[in-house]
């Protein structure tokens, strides 16, 4: 029999390198949550835009169930078929030839940067090693993807970094053209900036990022683990760019709430992982495979892809009526349901205060730094459901403005 556990015993039991709310869910359905005293929340949040059909789909309960029933776990010395089929079809929607399967956003963005440096050192020499990366971006919470990403606060004070990466502002052309050289082995970039605030490359700034790559034989890896498998309206956000990258990294939504992350590639740069010279336990685990072989299959048909945008379009709405009464925002931007609302000059640093009091009225957002309120919601999320939290959310606003 289970005891019974409160927030409190997480902070006996928990490192405290997370901070979590009050509220401790337990059961989910679609959009809808149900904390440990039966208070329903709205989820405009998608487990940081993991959820991506919500909780307990049924596509992905019976993916779950049937090969919970087959085979749980092998090892790579062989393969397997979830594995295969999942392959395949991420090569069959992308640029991709060649797939390697993580646990992970962070381990997918490792794989990918070991796979960039090998590549430049095979081909051009040891002293071809320069990433170039942007301020504000992340990349996930291993030693090498903390500081390849653009935020020190999160990499300072663990001892001497990786070197020889370094960071400029994102969306400076001429920044880029001045970092760049023939000593640059990758750039490491999202296609739409998540954690640093849902800020969106401008075209010309993406296709010259690509052209200068080219120019210097450097590789360009997209970070498309917040953005790919739909989030965007795209099944990856670069297919709406018309930016090809050399390696792309995947997670979060690809498994729909279920560890896994992938990169991919192409023939020409795969071969330079030979045996050996990567790995993991679980990556291209037949559980984990299976799920996201049936999110894959559901997200990529063209009735959920077209129906983000729509629903995109109604989120943009709701905000819009909610700032027509409380002028809180100052800009809202972002594509497809990963949408940041930037608050105003006199808003500043209040973005948690907004989480919080939606929270207070049953509906369950995110945060993009101190001043961006984020949606990541399930990308079939019901119209229903968006009209319900966004009256919850003008509650929260409501109070907080007047207050």
């Amino acid at each position: 029999m289970f005891s019974e556990v409160t927030r409190q015993d997480f902070d006996k039991v928990m490192l405290p390198c997370y901070n979590p709310l009050p509220m401790i869910p337990v059961r989910g359905e679609g959009s809808r949550v149900w904390d440990q005293q039966d208070k329903e929340y709205i989820d405009f949040a998608g487990g940081i835009a993991v959820s991506c059909l919500g909780h307990c789909h049924p596509v992905m309960v019976k993916a779950l169930t049937e090969q919970a029933n087959k085979l749980w776990h092998l090892s790579n010395v062989m393969t397997n078929e979830p594995a295969l089929r999942l392959a395949k079809k991420l090569t069959e929607l992308s640029f991709a030839d060649k797939i390697f399967f993580a646990n992970s956003g962070a381990e997918a963005n490792e794989a990918a940067l070991k796979l960039a440096r090998r590549y430049a050192v095979d081909n051009y020499g040891s002293d071809k090693t320069q990433i170039i990366a942007f301020n504000q971006g992340f990349h996930g919470r291993t030693f090498f993807t903390v500081t390849v990403g653009g935020q020190a606060a999160y990499s300072d004070g663990f001892g001497p970094k990786p070197g020889n990466i370094e960071h400029i502002p994102y969306n400076d052309i001429e920044a880029f053209k001045a970092a760049i050289s023939d000593k640059t082995c990758a750039v490491m970039m999202e296609p739409l900036q998540g954690e640093g605030g849902i800020v969106p490359p401008t075209p010309e700034f993406a296709q010259t990022v690509r052209e200068l790559c080219d120019k210097h034989n450097a590789l360009l890896v997209f970070d498309e683990v917040q953005t790919g498998n739909g989030r965007t309206g795209d099944f990856y956000a670069y297919q709406g760019l018309g930016v090809t990258p050399d390696i792309l990294s995947t997670a979060k939504s690809l498994g729909g709430g279920f560890p896994i992350g992938a990169i991919l590639t192409t023939d020409k740069v795969a071969k330079h992982l030979k045996v050996g010279t990567h790995g993991s336990t679980y990556g291209g685990n037949p559980l984990a495979c299976a799920v996201a072989e049936a999110v894959v299959n559901h997200i990529s048909t063209p009735e959920v892809l077209d129906g983000v945008k729509l629903r995109e379009q109604l989120f943009r709405d709701h905000l819009a009526q909610i700032n027509a009464k409380y002028p809180i925002f100052k800009e809202v931007r972002g594509k497809g349901l990963l949408i940041g609302a930037e608050l105003v000059d006199e808003w500043q640093g209040r973005a948690r205060d907004v989480l919080v009091a939606a929270g207070d009225e049953g509906l369950m957002l995110l945060v993009a730094g101190a001043n961006v309120v984020r949606f990541a919601p399930s990308l079939v999320i019901s119209t229903q459901e968006i009209e319900q939290g966004f009256a919850r959310l003008e509650c929260a606003v409501a109070k907080l403005y007047n207050a």
